[in-house]
């Protein structure tokens, strides 16, 4: 654990998550929250593809240091779709993010974003970004 308290799996998913809310924003993409907190449902980016058409993405990341145990596109199960589906849900009837901030009332999707480590020491982790992945 670290100073803040955080397991090692933590500092590497924030770090993936950080990672791909960089990716996407100079791809030109708003990030408009990082770990929205809805209850029970924790949403790892809410952001705008500017499209067109623009579309509101919750994005869910997952990292995986190797392929062991399975690739981390698998570790994407049916309870956890349907949690960020009814995060998304309370979003839209919200119109808004918990600490105010309006949202777009435009399309919505979800995409899976997979970080996986550099393959040699000083390259750069890999991103796989799946858009519409459920």
């Amino acid at each position: 654990m670290d100073a803040c308290g955080r397991t090692l799996a933590q500092r590497r998913g924030a770090a993936a998550e950080e990672l791909v809310a960089t990716r996407l924003a100079r791809l030109g993409w708003s990030i408009v929250g990082r770990n929205v907190r809805l209850g029970r449902a924790e949403v790892d980016i809410v952001a705008v593809d500017p499209g067109p058409p623009p579309t509101l993405v919750i994005v869910e990341v997952r990292f995986r240091s190797g392929r062991d145990f399975g690739l981390a596109e698998e570790t994407l199960d049916r309870r956890k779709r349907l949690v960020l589906r009814g995060a998304l849900h309370r979003l839209r009837e919200a119109g808004r993010l918990p600490d105010g901030r309006p949202l777009p009332r435009v399309p919505a999707r979800f995409d899976l974003a997979v970080v996986e480590p550099a393959r040699k020491a000083g390259g750069e982790a890999r991103i796989r970004h799946y858009r519409h992945a459920f």
